[in-house]
């Protein structure tokens, strides 16, 4: 079984910079596939950006050129780097963790993003 602990939202104005990071621990060896999703009030949770085992990463259309997401994997950790954020980027962002060995996705508690204009 896998556990993620994620860290570093909070809030900042529109044009700056926050680092969320997400620690995985337990089962880390069998997750093929890590990423970030995020929540705005009313709305379905969206991916924001995913990194695979191999090192190949996604982005949504909304955040490519101003997010960067990587990963530490002596520590079993990824980061998502956010930079020139917009008000539309406020949201609960949630790290997301796939087994594909058990078929399943973990899923952090959440971490509260909010960009004011």
């Amino acid at each position: 079984q896998v556990q993620l602990v994620e860290s570093g939202g909070g809030l900042v104005q529109a044009g700056g910079s926050l680092r969320l990071s997400c620690a995985a621990s337990g089962s880390t060896f069998s997750i093929n596939v890590m990423g970030w999703y995020r929540q705005a009030p009313g709305k379905e949770r969206e991916l924001v950006a995913n990194i695979i085992r191999d090192g190949s990463t996604r982005y949504a259309d909304s955040v490519k050129g101003r997010f960067t997401i990587s990963r530490d994997n002596a520590k079993n950790t990824i980061y998502l780097q956010m930079n020139s954020l917009k008000p539309e980027d406020t949201g609960v962002y949630y790290c997301s963790a796939f087994e594909p060995r058990v078929r399943t996705t973990t899923w952090g508690q959440g971490t509260q993003v909010t960009v004011s204009s």
